[in-house]
């Protein structure tokens, strides 16, 4: 089944679609960093495992919960690479070194422990799937798909930030991304179907935060904040409130708005595009900088 974006792009990269004006109608910037489907035969030849396997790194179909605000003409960034790929949310260096041939002796990686995971900028495997790949990717591949998918995609999310502070004062980012249904938070506590990330303060502010969770509540979700999602190298990188940038991580559960089987879209999708689209039109209508104060770090 297919699923288009109800109007063209204004610019169409390999990394990339990206919807809106010349001038930001907002200080709101939506990304969809880890909804790309577009699977190489290259990729998909050099993979271990069934394209399905791959797909559980997608945040499945998480690009519709913005359509209706491509069409009411905010800026979205939605990715067309698969995070299978190259994961957007992962620091450039953030490498395996096991998982690259020809490595240069003097490469300046960065660990963490999603990389440790096996989920590093280069996904490695996945629970039940140990290792996704036949063999090591050679450093120019390497190369290629950070200088082709990962660099573009900050570069436009930089450049929408920019004009969007330049329009209105200051910008903020919504990183959109979708979550497996998680276990309930504590004995008779429902779990969260929706958690919110700021890097604990970092990349927003309490204010956001509180106005972000009592939009999404008043919608039936459960909100939780920072745990255990609280955001990575997308809001830490393009969320700098001492600038005027401030950039908050949105996850939903998705079996809100996908089938059963977390396939494809089911029956809920409406009721959670309705939920961030009230999102977003808060932020959008919320008070300028001056009104924000920092979360204590």
């Amino acid at each position: 089944m297919s699923y288009s974006a109800p109007r063209a792009p204004a610019e169409s990269l390999p990394s990339h679609d990206l919807y809106g004006p010349d001038r930001p109608i907002a200080p709101v910037v939506i990304s969809v960093p880890h909804a790309g489907r577009a699977y190489d035969p290259a990729l998909l030849n050099s993979a271990r495992v069934a394209p399905d396997v791959l797909r559980r790194l997608e945040d499945r179909w998480a690009d519709l919960l913005a359509h209706p605000l491509i069409e009411r003409g905010y800026h979205v960034l939605v990715a067309r690479a698969p995070r299978a790929m190259i994961d957007l949310n992962r620091h450039e260096r953030e490498i395996d070194p096991a998982m690259v041939t020809g490595l240069p002796r003097d490469a300046a990686l960065q660990g963490s422990a999603k990389l440790r995971g096996g989920l590093g900028l280069l996904p490695r495997r996945l629970p039940g799937a140990y290792e996704l790949w036949q063999r090591p990717v050679g450093w120019e591949e390497v190369r290629r798909r950070i200088d082709t998918i990962h660099r573009p995609y900050h570069a436009t999310l930089t450049r929408m930030m920019r004009s969007a502070r330049e329009a209105h004062g200051h910008a903020v980012l919504i990183d959109l991304h979708s979550m497996p249904p998680l276990p309930a938070a504590a004995a008779g506590q429902p779990a969260p179907t929706a958690v919110l990330g700021d890097r604990f303060g970092r990349a927003a502010s309490a204010r956001l935060m509180t106005l972000a969770a009592d939009v999404l509540e008043g919608h039936g979700l459960t909100v939780a904040q920072n745990h255990p999602y609280a955001g990575d190298h997308m809001i830490e990188r393009h969320g700098q409130p001492g600038h005027d940038f401030y950039a908050m991580q949105v996850e939903i559960d998705r079996s809100l708005y996908l089938d059963a089987a977390l396939d494809n879209p089911g029956p809920g999708l409406p009721r959670v595009q309705a939920a961030i689209g009230s999102l977003v039109d808060a932020i959008a209508c919320e008070a300028p900088r001056a009104a924000y104060p920092l979360a204590a770090e």
